[in-house]
């Protein structure tokens, strides 16, 4: 079977921290728990630095510092209405399957924000695939009925990584 998520290293980091296997269980963990197959879907994760990331977030969102990470949907799956459920995609074949979109995670970044919530990289990094991978999915934390559901569906899918409630 074919990766769910194609892995692009940009800072050599990522690459000894394992980042290909831990995106795939994440977004592998998120599709399931959607009672998605992670067969026909694609995903593109790149580990990159804070500079590129800064450099990302200034041309599609007007602003010009580091984040975490950064998604971009293939297309737009958000409900209509607040607090209700994507539509979830239907997936493609082995051989064209449906592209969900492309993540950006910042190295610097995502270890202060570890350091600072006491949290391990590796926890912090599934959280953060498994919270982008949502919003290719179409989920938002734009108001709270949203933010609440997206939250909800984080911890359950974490759980059963064996991470425990990041909020």
């Amino acid at each position: 079977m074919e990766p769910l998520v194609d892995c692009v290293i940009e800072d050599p980091r990522w690459e000894g921290f394992g980042l290909a296997a831990r995106a795939e269980a994440s977004a592998v963990a998120t599709l399931s728990d959607l009672g998605l197959p992670a067969a026909g879907f694609m995903i593109c994760v790149m580990g990159c630095d804070d500079a590129r990331i800064a450099d990302l977030n200034g041309q599609f969102r007007d602003k010009g510092q580091p984040t975490n990470v950064l998604s971009w949907p293939s297309e737009d799956r958000g409900p209509e209405t607040p607090g209700q459920a994507p539509a979830l995609p239907v997936a493609g074949s082995a051989d064209d399957p449906e592209e969900l979109g492309d993540i950006a995670i910042a190295w610097e970044t995502c270890g202060r924000e570890a350091a600072e919530q006491g949290k391990t990289l590796e926890d912090h990094v599934s959280h953060l695939i498994v919270h982008a991978t949502l919003h290719l999915l179409g989920y938002d934390h734009q108001d709270d009925a949203d933010a609440a559901q997206m939250e909800a569906t984080e911890i359950r899918v974490l759980a059963k990584l064996g991470i425990g409630d990041p909020y």
